[in-house]
């Protein structure tokens, strides 16, 4: 089901529908389907899109700023925010999922276990055609920080660890511990 062709209405209105496990939509939520195709016309105005994701907390927030606005440097790129794609939305999972289908990349910006990502985490590697498209820039911390922020334990679930070492193998991992090493990360991404 995964395509990147530009989405029509019913496109939209059948995976809204599917995704949030409906037989069909109310006129309330097939408007929703109609705004979203206008709020995803970007994703199809260039020749590749970046679906960047990660914690919304602070200062996590501000990275995942930095990763969006260099991918957005490059040409003929469109690299957004899930709070980017604005629109009403009734569901948030049947959002990421429509966004994710379209986006040409996902790219993962993974701090800790602490955050609304572990959901879209969840996604790319259980989902393959997300998974296939999944990049993802994590964190690595050195022992004080772990010490300070952590109590010294791991960062990362033991399910967040089996996914990376999965995108590791595939050479879709990318580990940094400070912003320049991140701002590093983004230029190698495809």
């Amino acid at each position: 089901m995964d395509d990147h062709s530009e989405p029509d209405v019913e496109d939209i209105a059948d995976r809204a529908a599917e995704y949030a496990h409906l037989d069909t939509l109310s006129p309330r939520e097939y408007e929703q389907a109609l705004d979203a195709v206008a709020e995803l016309t970007p994703l199809f105005e260039y020749e590749s899109s970046y679906f960047v994701l990660g914690s919304y907390g602070t200062p996590e927030i501000h990275r995942l700023q930095l990763v969006k606005d260099r991918l957005n440097r490059r040409s003929d790129v469109y690299a957004f925010l899930m709070v980017d794609i604005r629109g009403e939305w009734s569901n948030t999972l049947v959002k990421f999922r429509i966004l994710a289908d379209y986006a040409t990349y996902l790219v993962g910006v993974a701090e800790h276990n602490r955050s609304g990502f572990l959901v879209e985490q969840g996604m790319f590697f259980l989902h393959q055609p997300y998974f296939e498209r999944a990049h993802v820039l994590k964190r690595e911390y050195d022992q004080s920080t772990l010490d300070d922020e952590f109590d010294g334990s791991e960062p990362y679930s033991a399910l967040q660890l089996d996914g990376f070492d999965l995108l590791d193998r595939e050479g879709r991992l990318f580990v940094w511990t400070a912003e320049d090493e991140l701002m590093a990360a983004v230029e190698e991404l495809p």
